[in-house]
């Protein structure tokens, strides 16, 4: 439909490239979704509004977009955070992703075409370990099944680390029965019954990475286009999916384009539970800031740059949508058309730059024509915000505002006096400039 390139920083390589994918017919992206382990917070809320927006980018571009996305429902902090509220691992599971689909649906985010529960996938990520000890790639020790990371010469170029230096950063536990010290798990024993499955190599689960390579493979085949998540994720996550995949297919790219969000501050400091500043997106929405606000709020910075989350960036998004919300009212725009500003969209495509497009929907914005009015609502409902309802200044304020301009045009001072009153009474402010006149609801 659109004739201009789109342009994605790939994380493997370290530079912009222009995206080329591998069908055009069917472009394929895989992102790692939450672990359903707890209510999901702001940090969770970046990862999905970045990747919502890549895949109304593509769909735009492309039409047909394969996006899988799938949920951890397998992993150690589920079983403690089960035991701990007194309830099953899958009860736990189906709640959180509940609340995370809850939650993000608030958020403005599209449904993937496919959501894969790890746990659905056991067979899948057992066939893929057998190809790994097949393959000479992986070994059995002790009731683990280990990846062998020295047996593939590509360890580490995605993440660019010196495969000497990066344990302590990663956490990896170095177990006397591995080979070698960066060696991760592929299978682990689990003695409770009920929270493990049957394998060759005995009752257990899975390594948190081999559930990730299962998934894409199942539905996306050897090879696709983009894999996406947030920067944390780079290594150890990333890094080892990438190894498995391809030492498991040994033609296989895995995924050509690496595409990774910044991480999310909290008010100036990491976001932790040891500092209690964990950020929720339900209490966000409980306080009286709505999906579209936190939205805007999490693509007010480049996606790829570290965001600080504070009360102020959620203040200036609320008056910006207000602002666009204010613009398209005043022409009653209420459906969208196919025409997009092709400025904006230029800097859309090129690395999903969302604070220069916010900069130019601002502009757009400043003008009182009604074409004006109607590209800003066809960019608003493309980026996922939808008009909301409770701050839309009704028909009937409009018709009276109109009234106002009609008056002030008339130069009747005296008419236009009396109707700016009227609104002010009514809870709307009037604001005229070099640009326009503007009403905005007084909050």
């Amino acid at each position: 439909m659109y004739n201009l390139d789109i342009f994605l920083t790939n994380t493997k390589s370290g530079k912009k490239e222009k995206f080329v994918p591998i069908d055009a017919s069917n472009v394929r992206m895989y992102v790692c979704g939450p672990t359903v382990y707890s209510r999901p917070h702001i940090g969770n809320a970046r990862a999905a509004v970045v990747f919502d927006t890549l895949y109304r980018v593509l769909k735009i571009k492309y039409g047909s977009v394969t996006y899988v996305r799938n949920l951890t429902d397998i992993d150690d902090k589920i079983i403690e955070a089960s035991k701990v509220q007194g309830i099953t691992v899958d009860e736990l599971t189906r709640m959180v992703t509940k609340q995370y689909h809850d939650d993000i649906l608030e958020l403005g985010c599209l449904k993937p075409s496919i959501e894969p529960r790890a746990r659905d996938h056991i067979d899948d990520m057992v066939n893929i370990i057998r190809l790994l000890i097949s393959n000479g790639h992986a070994y059995i020790a002790s009731d683990h099944v280990l990846f062998d990371v020295q047996s593939f010469d590509g360890y580490c170029d995605l993440s660019s680390r010196d495969i000497d230096e990066m344990v302590g950063g990663a956490r990896v536990q170095v177990e006397d029965y591995k080979k070698y010290h960066a060696d991760f798990v592929l299978w682990k024993p689990e003695e409770e019954q009920g929270l493990g499955f049957y394998s060759p190599w005995g009752y257990g689960r899975p390594g948190w990475h081999i559930e990730c390579s299962a998934m894409s493979y199942k539905y996306l085949g050897l090879d696709f286009d983009i894999h996406g998540g947030g920067i944390d994720l780079l290594f150890p996550h990333h890094e080892n999916e990438r190894a498995q995949s391809c030492c498991a297919f040994p033609n296989s790219i895995f995924a050509k384009y690496w595409v990774h969000n910044g991480f999310l501050n909290i008010d100036g400091q990491k976001m932790s539970k040891s500092l209690n500043n964990i950020k929720v997106v339900e209490d966000l929405l409980n306080a009286g800031f709505d999906g579209s606000v936190i939205r805007y709020a999490l693509l007010s910075a480049h996606y790829r740059k570290p965001l600080n989350f504070e009360d102020k960036l959620l203040e200036d998004a609320k008056k910006s949508l207000q602002k666009f919300e204010e613009a398209i009212a005043l022409h009653d725009i209420s459906e969208s058309t196919d025409e997009l500003d092709e400025r904006a969209l230029e800097v859309l495509f090129d690395d999903m730059n969302t604070p220069l497009l916010f900069s130019r929907m601002h502009k757009i914005a400043s003008s009182t024509d009604r074409h004006s009015a109607q590209i800003l609502f066809n960019i608003m409902k493309l980026l996922g915000f939808s008009k909301r309802r409770d701050n839309a200044i009704p028909k009937d304020v409009m018709d009276l505002f109109a009234e106002r301009e009609f008056a002030r045009k008339s130069k009747d001072w005296k008419k236009s006096d009396e109707l700016r009153s009227i609104l002010v009474d009514l809870g709307y402010e009037i604001r005229d400039s070099n640009d326009g006149t503007r009403i905005i609801k007084i909050l």
